[in-house]
């Protein structure tokens, strides 16, 4: 049953199940507890989708830009994100933002970079969203760098790729 649901995932996603399968089957409760997880990666604090996804794919962007990248850019358009957004996000084209989602992008990569700047952003996100946003922005960062440590470390790991959204395929703008 599990495995069905993981082949669901490939074939809904062309996202290359392999090192979920593996985990699946080496051992079924370490399996178990990663779905668990899912309860904080889905956490939204009732923020708009496009909010949420700056940080995932920002983060995502920041440790992997392959296959990950593309789940998330995927998962971002499911939930009715703008592509236009998507793929000023990918870009990091903070001009072609709205003011909201650019501090997101900018947030993210300055927690990312462990940058005291950060501070700074965090007082206007609390402004926006309270505490509640925050703690949501805070789960989407966090729980987005677990997938590619996690395939990383089983082998999985795949080098940059161009994403597509839509029909554009990018390559995503990494910090420097």
């Amino acid at each position: 049953m599990l495995n069905k649901m993981l082949l669901s995932m490939k074939k809904r996603y062309d996202y290359d199940v392999g090192y979920l399968q593996d985990i699946l089957q080496t051992d079924a409760k370490a399996f178990l507890k990663l779905m668990a997880f899912q309860t904080m990666s889905s956490h939204t604090g009732n923020l708009p989708p496009a909010v949420l996804f700056a940080a995932r794919l920002r983060a995502i962007i920041w440790d992997d830009c392959g296959p990950c990248t593309q789940l998330i850019v995927n998962l971002a358009l499911e939930a009715e994100v703008n592509p236009a957004i998507v793929q000023a996000i990918v870009d990091r084209d903070l001009n072609k933002l709205p003011e909201d989602i650019a501090l997101v992008v900018e947030f993210t990569e300055l927690v990312l970079a462990h940058d005291p700047e950060a501070d700074n952003l965090r007082a206007r996100i609390l402004a926006l969203w309270g505490k509640k946003g925050l703690v949501a922005i805070g789960y989407s960062i966090s729980s987005s760098r677990v997938y590619p440590a996690l395939k990383y470390t089983l082998g999985y790991g795949k080098t940059c790729s161009r994403v597509r959204v839509n029909d554009l395929s990018l390559a995503p703008t990494r910090p420097a």
